[in-house]
């Protein structure tokens, strides 16, 4: 790459078709060097109007040292040029490098209007100073054209006063080249073409032109206008004459709009600070993509822009809010936090957006992506709450299996075991998926409890009669206690013989014996201090013990001191094997 110095080279390049815009990678690498605060100042206006010769004055160079200039019909500049110099200005005792800028011409043959505008809002944007370069008289294409300048104003310098503004619009300057003016000065002609145009008819291309009129009034004194005459009849010779050779009062005023120009000049200042080189080419980048966005360009896309970073500040504020909550909740729990947690964010855009009116797109922009954050931890909520539910119904579901199957069937457990997952379920089961599962969790209990029921009679009589011949045998042989033998067996035989004679299968259970039967086996199996079928076979080992223990060496202490009636051994034979 040539040295960056006496030379000029282009920032900005149209596409082959002309309709957008990319970035030309010469020189802004040299840019991006530059430490100090930039300014730039820009000419635009219409092709062949004397914006090249325009700037070659303004950086006092000749048309062979500085910015070509074309004298053939077709636009020499195309797109946006440099000059690779800048001027060192000391601006409010701030050390600015100044860039002057040329810009391809408007209404040039093989170029569509969108083309002219993107060119129009990126000089807008990016300078310090735009000088706009006219011909003879201001036009209502002119006046039209301004309408992007005008909402910039209105979006970005309209701010709360004491908050930073995302950039400065430009210092317009109207220069006006002509060599009479009528009795009028320039300002006049300017304030004249700014009037309002009489519209009877009601026409709106007129009462649009005439908005943009009105608008034009917020600028204040961001604007002014200067008169420039022709510095020489003979304009294709100009670049071979030197000042002694130009019209003196063109150089006069030539030399009091170089004064103007740097009187205005200020550094280009983005979100409350002025931009050095790295951060200018930053800036240009991030409104060459604002400005190719759709097919035209518009004050909204920059709007867009400059709130995308705040978007993702808020949106991040919604998204770690919504992170700290404990999944799953319930629907209003979460639509509560949801909407508390979107009041903040939106609070937050408010506080710091850019823009007046497009910022609204922002806001809905914003607005969508919170609910689609939202989208996610909706189900997000659902699935863990699926989860949890579906665990704690599996969990209530092998509970009820297990008491299917208890050792010692108990309707006290089992009542006790369906009261602890329904209350388990109630208080532990939360979210979306909870209704769903209750509905499963009525059907699964009602299901198991009529089985156990259904089962518990049946099972209970024939572990009765399995324990009443178990204690015929104990009474017998181990313990020897006749009355313990004597009860079993009558146990045994109401159970086996009454019961089948005079009682049918359903009657049995609905008599008030069998109840009395049944109150005393659920005091005896199940109390909260007492689980019989948990603790069944450690105290039926030591049960066995203790009758071990008592057959070993109970009797020959305590023989014949025991109350109850003990089977004796025949006489005369204390160790002789008893025979039946």
């Amino acid at each position: 790459m040539k040295s960056m110095a006496l030379q000029m080279f282009p920032i900005i390049e149209p596409d082959p078709n002309h309709t957008k815009l990319h970035l030309a990678s010469e020189g802004l690498e040299a840019i991006k060097r530059i430490t100090n605060p930039i300014a730039a100042v820009a000419v635009i206006g219409p092709y062949r109007s004397g914006k090249s010769f325009l700037l070659n004055q303004l950086l006092s160079l000749s048309c062979y040292e500085g910015f070509g200039v074309g004298h053939m019909r077709d636009t020499k500049t195309k797109g946006i040029w440099v000059w690779g110099t800048p001027v060192e200005l000391d601006i409010n005792g701030v050390k600015t490098s100044v860039f002057y800028l040329d810009t391809e011409g408007f209404e040039s043959i093989g170029k569509s209007n969108v083309y002219d505008d993107r060119i129009f809002a990126l000089a807008t944007v990016l300078s310090s100073v735009l000088i706009y370069n006219l011909p003879e008289t201001i036009r209502e294409a002119d006046i039209s054209r301004l309408s992007f300048a005008v909402e910039l104003a209105e979006e970005f310098y309209g701010r709360v006063k004491g908050q930073d503004v995302a950039f400065e619009p430009a210092k317009l300057l109207w220069l006006i080249q002509r060599d009479f003016l009528q009795g009028k000065s320039v300002q006049e002609m300017a304030n004249e073409a700014l009037q309002h145009v009489p519209n009877n008819d009601g026409d709106r291309n007129i009462d649009q032109v005439n908005q943009i009129r009105d608008s034009l009034a917020i600028m204040g004194d961001n604007s002014t206008a200067f008169s420039l005459p022709q510095p020489h009849l003979l304009r294709t010779k100009l670049c071979d004459m030197k000042d002694g050779e130009l019209d003196p009062v063109y150089v006069k005023k030539r030399d009091q709009l170089k004064e103007l120009v740097a009187s205005i000049i200020r550094p280009k200042v983005v979100q409350g600070r002025p931009l050095n080189g790295k951060e200018f080419v930053a800036f240009l980048e991030q409104i060459l993509e604002a400005l190719n966005k759709g097919e035209i360009p518009s004050t909204g896309s920059l709007v867009e822009v400059f709130n995308k970073g705040i978007l993702e500040r808020c949106l991040k504020l919604y998204s770690e809010m919504m992170a700290k909550l404990p999944l799953p909740l319930s629907e209003k729990s979460l639509q509560n936090v949801h909407e508390n947690s979107k009041g903040e964010a939106m609070k937050s855009f408010d506080e710091q957006h850019f823009g007046r009116h497009h910022a609204k797109r922002s806001v809905m922009q914003l607005d969508e992506e919170i609910e689609k954050v939202h989208k996610n931890f909706v189900m997000a909520n659902e699935y863990q709450s699926a989860k949890l539910c579906e665990a704690l119904y599996s969990r209530c579901e092998d509970r009820m299996d297990q008491l299917q199957v208890l050792r010692l069937p108990s309707m006290a457990k089992f009542n006790a075991g369906f009261l602890q997952c329904n209350q388990s379920f109630e208080h532990e089961c939360v979210g979306p998926s909870k209704a769903n599962y209750e509905l499963r969790m009525m059907k699964m209990m009602g299901k198991s409890k009529s089985s156990f029921i259904k089962e518990y009679n049946h099972r209970l009589f024939n572990w009765l009669v399995a324990f009443s011949l178990v204690m015929v045998v104990v009474g017998r042989f181990i313990i020897k206690f006749i009355l313990i033998e004597i009860g079993a067996w009558i146990l045994f035989i109401f159970l086996e013989t009454y019961t089948r004679m005079f009682w049918s299968a359903e009657s049995l259970y609905y008599n008030p014996v069998w109840h009395f039967i049944v109150a005393a086996w659920e005091t005896l199996v199940y109390s909260p201090f007492l689980d019989l079928d948990r603790w069944a076979i450690p105290l039926g080992l030591v049960a066995a013990i203790l009758v071990v223990y008592w057959r070993c060496y109970g009797r020959r202490k305590h023989g014949s001191q025991w109350l109850l009636p003990l089977y004796k051994n025949p006489k005369g034979g204390t160790h002789r094997p008893r025979t039946d």
